[in-house]
């Protein structure tokens, strides 16, 4: 495995050093997670009725988008038979990070139902056998008994893109802020993003910057600001045309 990416816990928030930035809030990142992204592109409603959704994901961190749309499908009666979740890093966290992440959301007060959150840490330690075999590239690896299929690219944004051949259904855009990442919001990005994308797809993302907004609208997709879960104000739902 490469050299994990170092995490800093302040006040019990995850931090980067790299980018001045933080993985996550300390309360209401669960909420955040579901209403932003899964709620931003219509799951889970959306796959139902489909053999199998594939996710496309810019910026895994704590994985905390990953495991949260993999406890709701599991929890939903009516879920597809596959779920395919496709993200990019860069510089992926130790597992220990993700399971402190995940455990800290657990015992969570408010926010997100409990019941829902007790199940993120019992869902991580399911990557603890592959994790340590984690390389540079795409690393694919089938989790719940072969129904769950999570492919971590890693590596820069735009060289990773590329080596991914599918589609997805859904994209969650979701790297650190622009000010702070510009490279994962660059019009370039977004476009090798768009490669991925089908007439329907839905993407979702935190940020309303004007660049991001105008540069997926340039690329064919119908871009509006939502209502966001305070304390942000703002998110952003997408489709493409």
């Amino acid at each position: 495995m490469t050299a994990p990416e170092p995490v800093l816990w302040q006040d019990q928030a995850p931090h980067s050093s790299r980018f001045s930035d933080i993985y996550r809030t300390r309360y209401g990142a669960l909420a955040q997670s579901r209403s932003v992204f899964l709620a931003g592109c219509g799951l889970p409603e959306g796959w139902r009725g489909r053999p199998q959704f594939t996710v496309l994901e810019t910026g895994f961190g704590l994985g905390l988008n990953f495991l949260t749309t993999w406890a709701t499908w599991q929890a939903d009666p009516q879920a597809c038979a596959r779920l395919n979740f496709v993200s990019v890093e860069a510089y992926p966290v130790h597992l220990d990070d993700i399971l402190r992440s995940t455990l800290a959301l657990s015992t969570e007060a408010g926010g997100c139902a409990t019941d829902f959150a007790t199940r993120l840490p019992a869902l991580a330690q399911q990557l603890a056998p592959v994790w340590p075999t984690l390389q540079p590239g795409l690393n694919h690896w089938p989790l719940d008994q072969g129904r769950v299929q999570l492919t971590l690219a890693v590596g820069d944004v735009r060289a990773m893109l590329p080596q991914w051949p599918g589609l997805a259904d859904a994209v969650y855009l979701d790297g650190f802020s622009p000010a702070r990442n510009p490279d994962m919001w660059c019009d370039a990005t977004l476009g090798a993003v768009a490669q991925h994308c089908r007439p329907g797809t839905r993407l979702a993302s935190y940020t309303v910057a004007a660049q991001v907004r105008h540069g997926l609208s340039a690329l064919g997709f119908q871009v509006r600001k939502c209502p966001g879960l305070p304390p942000k104000r703002d998110r952003l739902e997408a489709v493409m045309c």
